[in-house]
C-alpha cells in the first residue's frame, strides 16, 4: 500500500459529523489528486475552508522564451543568480516545457507575509543551502541541507528559513511524484532493493491548528497567473488528516547507491518519477570493481530525452571546471559523455564524493531569459579537444 500518515484528530467513520467539544461542527475536506482516483487524504477544518472575501489581483508569472527551439549544451552558472528577500520573487524559471518548470531560488527571508500555493503543479523543492522549516497546513517538516522537499499541488504552506543565505533548484510538475515502481511490490511497498525505504521520508509533524478569523492573504499560482486571493479564515485550522496525498521530505544523503562491477546506468540513481520525467540523485560512492573497468560515463546519445544535472557538492569526476550551483543541459539529438580527459584519469580511481540531481525529461525543454543571463556561452564546445 502507499505510505499511510495522519495527524491530529478525526471521526473513526469518514464522512459522519465530528462535533466540536463546545457544539458545531469541523469540516471534511476531501484533498486528493487525479479526480477521486488518485491518493488522497481527508482534512478537518475548524472552519469551512471555502470563505473567499476578496481577490484582490491576478498577473502574469509565466517565463519568457529565449530558445524555444534548442540544440545547445548549456551551462549555467546558478550561484551567480542574485539573492532577493521574497520567496517567490527569488523563484526563476530556468528551463520549462509542457510538463514542468526547472528553476532556482535564492530566498533571503522566510515567507510570512502571505501563504502560497500552486494549484497546477507538484513542487519539488531541493535544499542546496539553508535550514528551516517547511509550513503547511497538514503539518510541519523541518529541513537541511541535502533534502528534498515534495509539496503536492494545493498545499498551502509557508517556508521558514534559520538562515539567510539560502540555495534552492525546484522543478514543478504537471503530474505528480511517485517513487519508482521497480521499487515497490504490487502493493505499493519499498523492495529490500530499493535504494530507499520508507523509514527514510520526513513526515509531517507539529500540526498547526488557528482558530483565526480576518483577512489571509494567500498568493495561488494557475494556469501562469498569479492570483492574490484572500480568505476569511486563518488557512492553518485543520484539526486533523488522514491518508495518503501529503508533502513530505527526503534526504540525498539516505539514498543508497547501487554499484556494480562495470559502470552502471543513470537509471540506478533514479528517486521520483512522473509521467513525463525521472528525477535521479548522484550520491558518493564505490566506483565500478572490474578490473578493466571505467569508472567515467560511456557517452550516450539522447534521443528521447533532455538531461539537467545540478551540481551539489563534491568532485565532478565526468566534468571539467564544474562548480557548486551549476546546470548543464543535455538536449536530446546530440550525443555527450565524459569531458576529454575525463574517461582516462577516472582509471583505477576506487570512489567518488560527487552529489548531484539529475532531471531527464521527455520532451525538449525550452531556455528561459533568466537562464540566458546565467548562460557561459561556451559550453556546448567543451567536448572539442
Amino acid at each position: 500500500m502507499p505510505l499511510y500518515h495522519k495527524l491530529g484528530e478525526f471521526p473513526q467513520k469518514r464522512h459522519t459529523q465530528f462535533v466540536k467539544p463546545n457544539g458545531g461542527f469541523y469540516y471534511e475536506q476531501l484533498f486528493g489528486t487525479e479526480g477521486f482516483h488518485g491518493n488522497s487524504s481527508l482534512l478537518y477544518h475548524v472552519h469551512r475552508p471555502t470563505q473567499v472575501k476578496e481577490i484582490n489581483k491576478s498577473y502574469s508569472v509565466e517565463p519568457r522564451i529565449a530558445i524555444g527551439k534548442n540544440i545547445k549544451s548549456l551551462l549555467l552558472k546558478g550561484f551567480e543568480l542574485k539573492p532577493e528577500d521574497d520567496f517567490l520573487d527569488s523563484r526563476k524559471a530556468m528551463l520549462v516545457n509542457k510538463d514542468c518548470t526547472i528553476g532556482l531560488a535564492a530566498p533571503k527571508k522566510s515567507l510570512t507575509e502571505y501563504f502560497y500555493k500552486n494549484a497546477d503543479a507538484d513542487e519539488m523543492i531541493f535544499i542546496h543551502k539553508g535550514k528551516g522549516k517547511l509550513r503547511t497546513m497538514m503539518g510541519n517538516i523541518p529541513f537541511d541541507y541535502g533534502d528534498y522537499l515534495i509539496i503536492p499541488r494545493g498545499i498551502i504552506y509557508q517556508i521558514q528559513f534559520d538562515t539567510e543565505d539560502n540555495r534552492l533548484f525546484y522543478v514543478e510538475s504537471f503530474a505528480p511524484f511517485y517513487t519508482p515502481k521497480r521499487y515497490k511490490n504490487e502493493s505499493g511497498q519499498h523492495l529490500e532493493h530499493s535504494p530507499f525505504c520508507e523509514r527514510d521520508f520526513i513526515l509531517p509533524n507539529e500540526l498547526e491548528t488557528h482558530d483565526e478569523k480576518g483577512d489571509f492573504l494567500i498568493k495561488i499560482k494557475k494556469e501562469g497567473m498569479m492570483h492574490e486571493v484572500v480568505y476569511a479564515t486563518h488557512p492553518f485550522d485543520v484539526i486533523g488528516w488522514d491518508g495518503y496525498n501529503f508533502p513530505y521530505g527526503f534526504s540525498i544523503h539516505n539514498f543508497e547507491p547501487i554499484t556494480g562491477r562495470v559502470h552502471q546506468p543513470p537509471p540506478v540513481h533514479q528517486t521520483f518519477e512522473t509521467s513525463t520525467f525521472v528525477v535521479c540523485s548522484f550520491v558518493p560512492r564505490l566506483y565500478d570493481y572490474h578490473p578493466k573497468a571505467i569508472p567515467a560515463p560511456y557517452n550516450h546519445s539522447n534521443i528521447d530525452s533532455d538531461e539537467v544535472l545540478y551540481y551539489v557538492d563534491g568532485d565532478f569526476m565526468s566534468r571539467n571546471n564544474i562548480e557548486q550551483g551549476h546546470i548543464t543541459l543535455h538536449p536530446k539529438g546530440i550525443p555527450h559523455g565524459p569531458a576529454p580527459g575525463a574517461m582516462e584519469r577516472s582509471i583505477g580511481h576506487k570512489a567518488t564524493e560527487e552529489l548531484a540531481v539529475m532531471v531527464d525529461t521527455f520532451r525538449p525543454l525550452m531556455v528561459t531569459e533568466e537562464a540566458m543571463g546565467l548562460d557561459d556561452g561556451k559550453y556546448y564546445k567543451s567536448w572539442v579537444e
